[in-house]
C-alpha cells in the first residue's frame, strides 16, 4: 500500500531535496500541508486553447497552444555556425513565436511538430516588435493518450501560480504526489456551521480544487475554501475583541465646566452632525471600564482632528493624559501647531496668561534639542502636560507618563504593530485607543483588516469647505496643456493664493544613482523633470519666474522642514515643491492649487490624500494630474477615476480592485504576507459578513475554543506566530 505523507511532513521527504528547495525558495512552501493549500490560479480546458492575443510583456506565463509551424535556421555567429529553432504556436486568436538556440534545439525540434498541443511556460519578451518566449519549458499534451489525460485530471488542466524556476506542470505533479494526504486535513469549521451552509468537507474541497472534473467542482471547492479563510480570520479577530472586553481600564468621563466645555464655548463654528454623532460614540466608549478600540475613518478634511482633540480634552478633564502619535515630524509639528492654535490660552497651562482650566500641550520628536526634550519629558512624568503630540520618539523607553488615558494613532497603517503596542504599554492600565485614517476603507476591508476595532465614519465635510476641480494633464499628447497648467498656478498666486507642486522623488545625489540605472527611454528629453530639486529649479528659471518658491522633502533637516512649512502657512511663500511628505495632515487654507507631476506613479488613495491639501478654505481648489502615459493605459484610467469623483470611499474601492488584497492584508498592515488565497475582500462581502457573525457567536460561547480543536489547529497554521502577535497587539 502506498505511503500517505502527514500534512506537517517536510516536502523534502515527499518530493526530494532538490524540488523541496526550489518550492521553499520560490514559493515559500515547506510542508505537505503548505503545498495542498497552494491552489491553481486558473484552469485550462482540454479542448480549449488559451488566448495568446493579450499576453503581458515581461511576465512569466503558462499557455496551452498548438504548434503551427517549426523551422530550423542556420546562422553565422561569433563562434562559428549555429542553429536557431523558431516555433510558431497558435490558439486561433493570436500567434506567438518560441525560439531555441544552440544545443537546446534538438529535443524541441523532435517534440514540437506541427499539430502538437502542449503547455508552454516562459517569460514574455519583445524581439523585432513581436512577442516571443525564448527557451520556454514545455509539456506535451497528447490528446490521443488516455494516460496523458489522466495526468492532467481529465477535462481541466490546473494552472498554478508558478515561477521561472518551477513551472506549473511540475507543481501539478508534486501536488499529485501529496494529494492522498488531503484525507487527513483537520476541518476548522464546526459541523453545524458546515452542514447548515451546505459546504463540502475539507478533504473533498482540497481534492476538487486541485483535480476538478467539471467547473461545478471548482465552484464547490472555492466556496468551501473561502469560508475557511474568512471564518478563521474572523475567529482570530473575535477572540481579540473578546479579550479586550476582559481587560480593565480607567473610565474617562468629561467633567462639566472643565476644559472640554471651555474649548467648545470658544469654537468659532458649529460641529457637524457627523462630528457630534462620532464624538458621542467615542465618549460612550471612554466612559466604560474596558479599553476603547475604535477606528475613526473619514474623508480628507472631514474634521477628524477636531473629534480626536475633543476626546483628548475629555480625558484631560478626567485627570488623565492623552498622546497623539503621528507618522512624520512634519505632521507632528503641524498637529501641534494647529492644536495649540485651536486651544489658544487653554493650551498654556502653568504659563502666565493661561486660562484657569488650561493644560500644557507638548511636542516630542526625535530631532528636538536636549533642553526642550528634557522639559517635555519632565512635563509628561509630572502630569503637567495633559496632551502630548509626537512621532515614534514617544515610545522610547525613557518616556514616562503620569497617567496615560488615551492614545490617538494618526494614519495607523504607517506604524508597526510593535510601535503601537509599546505606547499602549505606557499606561498604568491599558489606555483607550483611537485609530484615525484619512484613507476611507470599504466595509469589507474594515471587517477583515480592522475587525477588532469598532468603526466610526465621518462622511460629512464641515461647512465652508470648497469644491476641488481635478483634471488630467496629458503632457505627452498635448504639451500645451502643461504650459496652461503653470499659467493657472500663476493666476492663483495672482489672486493672493498659494500652490503645491508634488514630485515622486527628491533629486539629490542619492536619486542620481537610481537615475543612472533608469532606462534611456525613461529619461528621454521630452519627459518633464520629475524630481523636487530639478522641478523647483526649472520653475524658478522658467514658467514661474519671479514667484517665491521653496522645496520640502523627507531628507531635509527637521528644523529646515518646520521653517519652510511655517513660512508657507504664514503666506511668505507662493509655491511649495514637495514630495508626498505633505500627503496627510498639512493644513494651509490659502493653498488653492496643486500640480502633481508624474501622477501615474501614485496610487489612487495617495492621489486623493494629496488632493485634500487644497480647497481647505473658502476659495475653490484645483488639482492637476500631469502624466506622460498614453490614454489607453491602466495608469491613465486610474487618473481619470480620481478626476471623476471626490468620494474617497468610491476611490478606495477602485484602488482595492486594482491592488487586490496582498497589499491590504500584507506587510503594510500586519507585518506578514497575506494568508488569503481564494477569498477576495472586494467580491466576497457576504461571506465575510456571515463569517464575522458566526465567529462572534462561537467565541462568545467558547472563547478558548475548547470544543473546537480543529479550529485551533487552523488558527495556528493560518495565523503564524508573527500574525498571531499582530492580532494580540493590534
Amino acid at each position: 500500500m502506498e505511503r500517505v505523507p502527514a500534512l506537517d511532513e517536510p516536502l523534502k521527504k515527499s518530493l526530494g531535496p532538490a524540488t523541496a528547495k526550489v518550492m521553499a525558495e520560490a514559493l515559500d512552501l515547506h510542508t505537505v500541508g503548505d503545498l495542498l493549500h497552494h491552489y491553481p490560479r486558473r484552469y485550462a480546458e482540454r479542448g480549449e486553447l488559451t488566448t495568446l492575443a493579450d499576453l503581458p510583456l515581461d511576465e512569466h506565463v503558462t499557455v496551452v497552444a498548438q504548434v503551427a509551424d517549426a523551422r530550423v535556421h542556420t546562422f553565422n555567429g561569433s563562434k562559428g555556425r549555429g542553429q536557431r529553432l523558431e516555433v510558431t504556436i497558435t490558439d486561433g486568436s493570436g500567434r506567438l513565436q518560441l525560439v531555441f538556440f544552440g544545443k537546446g534545439v534538438h529535443k524541441p525540434h523532435h517534440d514540437l511538430l506541427p499539430g502538437t498541443r502542449a503547455m508552454f511556460a516562459g517569460k514574455v519578451s519583445l524581439f523585432n516588435r513581436r512577442l516571443q518566449l525564448a527557451h520556454p519549458s514545455y509539456e506535451l499534451l497528447r490528446g490521443d493518450s488516455e494516460e496523458a489525460v489522466d495526468v492532467w485530471a481529465g477535462a481541466l488542466i490546473p494552472i498554478y501560480p508558478a515561477t521561472t524556476k518551477l513551472e506549473s506542470w511540475k507543481i501539478a505533479k508534486a501536488v499529485d504526489a501529496v494529494l492522498p494526504s488531503a484525507v487527513d486535513a483537520v476541518d476548522p469549521l464546526p459541523d453545524a456551521l458546515r452542514e447548515g451552509r451546505g459546504l463540502a468537507e475539507l478533504p473533498d474541497a482540497l481534492r476538487l480544487i486541485h483535480r476538478p472534473r467539471t467547473k461545478a467542482d471548482i465552484a464547490t471547492a472555492r466556496e468551501r475554501l473561502k469560508w475557511d479563510e474568512a471564518f478563521v480570520l474572523q475567529v482570530a479577530l473575535a477572540r481579540r475583541r473578546h479579550a479586550d472586553t476582559q481587560l480593565p481600564a480607567v473610565a474617562r468621563r468629561p467633567v462639566p465646566g472643565g476644559i472640554l466645555d471651555a474649548f467648545d464655548a470658544k469654537l468659532p463654528f458649529t460641529l457637524t452632525d457627523g462630528q457630534r454623532k462620532v464624538s458621542k460614540e467615542i465618549f460612550d466608549d471612554l466612559a466604560t471600564e474596558h479599553p476603547m478600540h475604535r477606528l475613526l475613518q473619514g474623508e480628507v478634511g472631514s474634521g477628524k482632528t477636531m473629534v480626536a482633540l475633543r476626546a483628548m480634552l475629555a480625558v484631560v478633564d478626567s485627570g488623565g493624559q492623552a498622546a497623539m502619535l503621528a507618522p512624520t515630524e512634519v505632521l507632528a509639528q503641524q498637529h501641534h501647531r494647529s492644536v495649540t492654535e485651536m486651544m489658544g490660552e487653554l493650551a498654556e497651562g502653568g504659563m502666565l496668561g493661561g486660562a484657569d482650566r488650561a493644560t500644557k500641550v507638548v511636542l516630542l520628536t526625535g530631532s528636538m534639542g536636549t533642553a526642550a526634550r528634557r522639559q517635555a519629558l519632565l512635563d509628561l512624568v509630572t502630569g503637567e502636560a495633559g496632551v502630548v503630540i509626537g512621532t515614534h520618539a514617544l515610545i522610547e523607553d525613557k518616556v514616562r507618563f503620569h497617567d496615560l488615558g488615551l492614545v490617538v494613532v494618526d494614519e495607523q497603517h504607517r506604524f508597526g504593530v510593535e510601535q503601537r503596542d509599546a505606547l499602549r504599554g505606557k499606561g498604568k492600565q491599558p489606555p483607550h485607543l483611537l485609530v484615525m485614517t484619512a484613507t476611507p476603507i470599504p466595509r469589507t476591508v474594515a471587517m477583515t483588516v480592522f475587525g477588532d476595532l469598532e468603526t466610526s465614519v465621518l462622511d460629512q465635510l464641515p461647512a465652508g469647505r470648497s469644491p476641488i476641480a481635478t483634471h488630467v494633464v496629458p503632457a505627452a499628447d498635448k504639451p500645451h496643456f502643461l504650459t496652461r497648467a503653470w499659467e493657472r498656478v500663476r493666476e492663483e498666486v495672482g489672486k493672493g493664493h498659494q500652490a503645491y507642486v508634488v514630485c515622486p522623488r527628491i533629486g539629490d545625489e542619492e536619486d542620481q544613482k537610481k537615475k543612472a540605472k533608469a532606462s534611456a527611454e525613461d529619461e528621454a528629453e521630452k519627459r518633464p523633470p520629475l524630481a523636487v530639486l530639478d522641478v523647483a529649479e526649472k520653475l524658478r528659471t522658467g514658467p514661474l519666474t519671479g514667484l517665491r518658491i521653496a522645496v520640502l522633502h523627507g531628507r531635509m533637516h527637521p528644523d529646515d522642514k518646520d521653517d519652510v512649512m511655517r513660512r508657507f502657512a504664514a503666506g511668505e511663500l507662493d509655491v511649495l515643491v514637495a514630495t508626498t511628505v505633505i500627503e496627510v495632515g498639512v493644513n494651509v487654507p490659502n493653498a488653492t492649487a496643486m500640480v502633481i507631476m508624474d501622477a501615474d506613479r501614485f496610487g489612487v488613495s495617495q492621489l486623493h490624500q494629496l488632493r485634500g491639501r487644497v480647497g481647505r478654505g473658502s476659495a475653490p481648489g484645483l488639482c492637476l494630474l500631469v502624466s506622460e502615459m498614453p490614454e489607453a493605459t491602466p495608469a491613465r484610467q486610474r487618473l481619470a477615476a480620481v478626476a471623476a469623483t471626490l468620494d474617497g470611499f468610491e476611490l478606495s474601492r477602485i484602488d482595492l480592485e486594482q491592488r487586490r488584497e496582498g497589499d491590504v492584508l500584507g506587510q503594510a498592515q500586519s507585518g506578514v504576507r497575506s494568508s488569503l488565497r481564494v477569498l477576495t475582500v472586494i467580491d466576497d462581502e457576504e461571506v465575510i459578513a456571515a463569517a464575522r457573525e458566526e465567529a462572534t457567536a462561537l467565541v462568545l460561547a467558547d472563547p478558548d475554543l475548547a470544543a473546537h480543536p480543529g479550529l485551533r489547529t487552523a488558527l495556528d497554521a493560518l495565523l503564524d506566530k508573527d500574525r498571531e502577535e499582530y492580532l494580540e497587539k493590534g
